[in-house]
């Protein structure tokens, strides 16, 4: 990156933050704090109004803004194919906005880069599939931004459903679902709602304080199930493929034989790797542990005791 657009990217990092200190801009630039403090320098002598704050950092005066930026043509084709992606793990109205950015990215694009554009989406394409029924993950990403109240109505996964008041905390994205983190005030605790089990959403206009300490992150690994069991399992070279891309909770080794690739899998419980493992017949066969092949000997016994000959 040459002087001239590192200077108009810091420009917009400054932008799209409150304050941000030396360090975090030269560890985000990847640049010595010397080389930081030189085009701060440098952006002031040319006018830039970027002020210093003690114990907070800099940042714009208020109310400056770069004139619109011009998109590259690579960068539009970037942004169609995350649009793509996400028709697949977000919400229809969260789908309206992102198409609609997209739109004003394509009005500024010349006739021929416009073209080229829409010829790429024609030729790509992600699996048919419609996203689950959700709550509006915009209204929900309004009110973690300005930390407002929210009612809804949840329902469990035993189908009963309450009413809940929640101060919103995070929104996270795991094992193929949005979950929206609040501070469930029913419950006095931070509670985990998936989005497709909320109804009748209301931000309300109670402003809430924040508690400070809700890490997303954190909370991913703490409520994530633990995946201490271990399993040694031989698979077909197909079904060690699909094993590779489907089992959530990883693989620990790999060790190709002339029977087939036998894999050690990480698991939280042997109920759901068992389940998992049914579904891919006899091309998985069980070394150990004895507890998971009981307990794959009992899921089978089930299912055939539901179609007697």
């Amino acid at each position: 990156m040459n002087r001239v657009d590192r200077l108009l990217a810091l420009i917009l990092y400054l932008q799209s933050r409150r304050y941000c200190t030396a360090e975090m801009m030269a560890e985000h630039f990847g640049l010595s704090i010397r080389t930081i403090y030189r085009d701060l320098a440098a952006l002031t002598e040319a006018g830039v109004p970027v002020l210093a704050e003690t114990g907070l950092g800099y940042r714009l005066m208020k109310g400056y803004m770069l004139p619109p930026v011009n998109f590259s043509e690579p960068e539009a084709m970037a942004l169609s194919t995350g649009l793509m992606l996400a028709q697949r793990m977000t919400s229809q109205s969260y789908l309206q906005l992102m198409q609609s950015a997209l739109d004003k990215v394509k009005s500024v694009l010349p006739p021929d880069a416009k073209q080229r554009l829409e010829h790429l989406a024609r030729a790509m394409a992600t699996p048919a599939n419609t996203p689950p029924m959700q709550a509006d993950l915009s209204v929900l990403q309004q009110a973690i931004a300005r930390q407002q109240l929210v009612q809804f109505n949840y329902q469990k996964a035993d189908l009963t459903v309450t009413s809940r008041q929640a101060e919103p905390a995070g929104l996270l994205y795991y094992l193929g679902r949005w979950h929206f983190i609040g501070w469930c005030r029913l419950r006095s605790a931070y509670r985990d709602f998936r989005t497709d089990r909320i109804s009748k959403l209301t931000v309300l206009t109670e402003t809430v304080t924040s508690r400070g300490d809700f890490n997303a992150q954190s909370f991913i690994r703490q409520n994530m199930p633990q995946a201490s069991l271990r399993a040694r399992v031989r698979f077909t070279a197909v079904a060690a493929d699909r094993a590779k891309r489907e089992w959530w909770q990883g693989i620990s080794h790999e060790l190709p034989t002339a029977e087939g690739i036998v894999l050690t899998l990480n698991s939280s419980d042997w109920h759901s790797l068992a389940s998992w493992l049914l579904s891919l017949g006899s091309s998985a066969q069980i070394l150990e542990p004895a507890e998971l092949i009981s307990e794959i000997r009992q899921q089978s016994a089930a299912i055939l005791a539901q179609y007697p000959v």
